[in-house]
């Protein structure tokens, strides 16, 4: 049986310090702060309280933690308690879909082949799309050098430890290692600190945070990419 496609989707991009929101056919993008407090359910009453005008059939989530299968399977680092086994079906009162925030917007990137999406933000966002699969993945907590992991090095804490320059260059390092293990066609960096990288790497092209709204809207316009 087809999936439903639904034509009017609400994409939420949540993040450490903002939680973003942006519906299907609108370029106009309404936030508000995020943080250390912020439960699914707040999330859920801020949302509609912001989006009370706009129209929408279905819901797309960017979740910043692991999500398998559809379900959130893991509390996030930088908000709240409860998000595991909340129902955000019914907490919406819409068919709701929710995905890690990085493979969203590498969904909202992807332009065919084997492409690795790194999100360069206050951790490390990381995903894998080959040939239309997607694959969230966790490369944030590998080790990378002297007994410390990826995230320690080009993360928000890196970049204060290091400064621009070292910061910068670990960058790049990061992206050819993984480049290169991950034989990807190419790279796409996106998240908030992506601008301060003042020359991309080789093979790699810049994102953008309309990626993650792109992302959200594909997953119920082209559901393909969670049905393999």
């Amino acid at each position: 049986m087809k999936p439903k496609q639904y034509k009017r989707i609400l994409a939420i991009d949540v993040g450490g310090n903002h939680v973003k929101t942006r519906v299907f056919g609108r370029r106009e993008m309404r936030q508000f702060e995020s943080g250390p407090h912020l439960t699914p359910r707040k999330m859920v009453e801020q949302v509609h309280e912001l989006t009370g005008d706009w129209k929408f059939d279905a819901i797309s989530i960017g979740y910043p933690g692991v999500v398998l299968h559809g379900k959130v399977v893991a509390e996030p680092h930088n908000l709240g308690p409860g998000w595991v086994g909340f129902d955000f079906h019914k907490a919406f009162g819409r068919p709701t879909r929710i995905i890690n925030d990085a493979a969203m917007q590498a969904i909202g990137s992807y332009e065919g082949g084997r492409m690795l999406f790194l999100g360069l933000g206050t951790g490390l966002g990381s995903a894998l799309i080959v040939d239309g699969i997607v694959a969230a993945m966790e490369l944030a907590h590998l080790p990378f050098k002297k007994g410390r992991s990826f995230e320690d090095y080009v993360g928000e804490r890196g970049l204060r430890r290091l400064g621009g320059k070292k910061w910068r260059q670990n960058v790049n390092e990061m992206v050819e290692r993984l480049s290169t293990v991950l034989e990807a066609d190419y790279v796409v960096i996106g998240g908030g600190n992506a601008r301060k990288l003042k020359r991309l790497p080789k093979n790699a092209r810049l994102g953008s945070n309309d990626f993650a709204f792109n992302g959200g809207f594909r997953l119920w316009r082209a559901p393909h990419f969670l049905s393999k």
